[in-house]
């Protein structure tokens, strides 16, 4: 597999303990978006950038600069996939909002995006994150074993990694 680094924003745990989760299945590095800058990002091929929602739809904390971070790197070339989290039981009207954020900084970046996943597979009221039918990344309930998605997430973009 080419060069991989997952970025995480967490503020409790979860998303960082998804991430290297994820890191270790494929092999790859995994970083905090606090601790990531553009020549860094610049350094890989591939890319899988997750946050956690919080309020209405918004990125993790540490996001607010990581999506500067993003627009102020060249992308070009890359692939990107994104995964996040939230509370489909609580917060359904907006469950992983924060996806469409990271979509929306690297939309236009010349990356290939990769793992959009069906959207009529979850238990939600709305979200800002699904475009004609499909989620723009892996999107994860907190109020759910998330093990068999992730599993079938990365077996359907382990080719596009390659």
């Amino acid at each position: 597999m080419k060069k991989t680094l997952v970025v995480f924003g967490s503020s409790t745990g979860t998303l960082e303990g998804i991430a290297e989760g994820i890191a270790s299945k494929l092999g790859a590095d995994v970083k905090n978006v606090s601790e990531v800058d553009a020549a860094l990002l610049e350094e890989y091929d591939n890319l899988l950038l997750g946050s956690s929602t919080w309020g209405a739809g918004e990125v993790q904390d540490d996001w607010y600069d990581g999506l500067e971070v993003l627009k102020q790197a060249n992308l070009a070339g890359k692939t990107i996939a994104l995964y996040g989290c939230g509370d489909a039981e609580s917060y359904g009207d907006t469950f992983c909002g924060a996806l469409i954020e990271l979509y929306n900084a690297v939309a236009n970046s010349g990356a290939k995006l990769v793992g959009a996943v069906d959207a009529s597979t979850y238990n939600y009221v709305d979200s800002e994150a699904v475009i004609d039918g499909k989620f723009v990344g892996l999107a994860l309930d907190i109020n759910e074993d998330n093990d068999e998605r992730i599993a079938n997430w990365l077996e359907e973009i382990k080719g596009e990694l390659a």
